[in-house]
């Protein structure tokens, strides 16, 4: 298994909405890719982060079989919609892959 985690600080303003606006569309954007990517196992997302250092403001969990299925995913269409909208409105991004 491969778990595969990303955690976004957001711009303060971007795409003419709040960093907070932008964060719930990104949550419902990524929410909706487990009905639409078959290798896609978990995906759990949260804009709700109480606590991270540096500061966080999305963060992204999703579980896949293996690697090829990580980049499966990757390359997807729908993520790449999901890529493209997250792209202009974060300013900072960190991302972990790991197997389990």
């Amino acid at each position: 298994m491969v778990g595969h985690i990303v955690m976004w600080k957001l711009k303060d303003t971007a795409e003419g909405r709040s960093a907070a606006e932008n964060a719930g569309i990104m949550k419902d954007m990524l929410g909706a890719l487990p009905g639409l990517i078959p290798q896609l196992r978990t995906l759990v997302v949260s804009t709700d982060v109480f606590a991270s250092i540096p500061e966080t403001q999305v963060v992204l969990y999703t579980v896949f079989d293996s690697p090829e299925d990580l980049q499966t995913y990757q390359v997807h269409p729908e993520h790449q919609k999901c890529v493209a909208f997250v792209s202009a409105v974060a300013a900072e991004r960190r991302m972990v892959d790991y197997n389990f």
